[in-house]
């Protein structure tokens, strides 16, 4: 436990950390700001002293892992040519799908403050599963380009398709659910090739 008074390290992320570790655990019902401290090792009231509440504690939770995923999409660009392109997708798109995924999107669905906290940054302009699939498409693009993919596969049609399943497959699955990274890595392959 932190003592009182003592500035905490990376405070957000080592709640959103000990956040997605309470749903791994014990679930979304699970979820409270008491047991996010509790679990991250820091004073009851620290969650508190940097959110407004749970609500805004969630949906900053899902905005920074979308921001992440989509600065992983479109770092894809930089890998046209290396390594096999269904790999280089996989690493993108199982971003999102972790072990802590579905839990914390599911957890947004049933916050509506936070659902409409996320729902707002998006149309702002927040990245979301638009930058993911628009990177998605200028990679697969670039990709086209040069040759590594077959020419029937369209790649806003396979970005779409990618990341449609992505997000079905994180508004449906729940803890204890099959891994639905498996699912992922066989769509990948059938739309791109192994």
């Amino acid at each position: 436990m932190s003592p009182r008074g003592v500035a905490t390290p990376d405070v957000r992320e080592r709640l959103f950390d000990a956040a997605e570790r309470v749903l791994a655990k014990d679930g979304p019902g699970a979820l409270t700001s008491r047991a996010i401290t509790t679990e991250a090792g820091c004073a009851k009231g620290l969650l508190h002293t940097h959110f407004a509440g749970l609500d805004e504690f969630v949906a900053e939770l899902c905005l920074d892992r979308f921001a992440r995923t989509a600065a992983k999409a479109q770092a894809l660009l930089g890998l046209a040519g290396q390594g096999s392109v269904a790999a280089n997708l996989n690493a993108v798109v199982l971003v999102l799908l972790h072990s802590g995924g579905p839990a914390v999107s599911s957890l947004a669905m049933t916050r509506p403050g936070a659902a409409l906290r996320i729902r707002e940054a998006l149309k702002a302009g927040a990245p979301g599963f638009t930058t993911i699939q628009e990177a998605i498409t200028c990679y697969l693009e670039a990709e086209h380009r040069l040759d590594r993919l077959a020419d029937t596969v369209a790649p806003s049609i396979a970005a779409l398709a990618i990341v449609g399943t992505a997000h079905h497959l994180l508004m449906t699955s729940w803890p204890g659910a099959p891994d639905p990274r498996t699912e992922m890595t066989r769509l990948v392959a059938a739309l791109v090739g192994t």
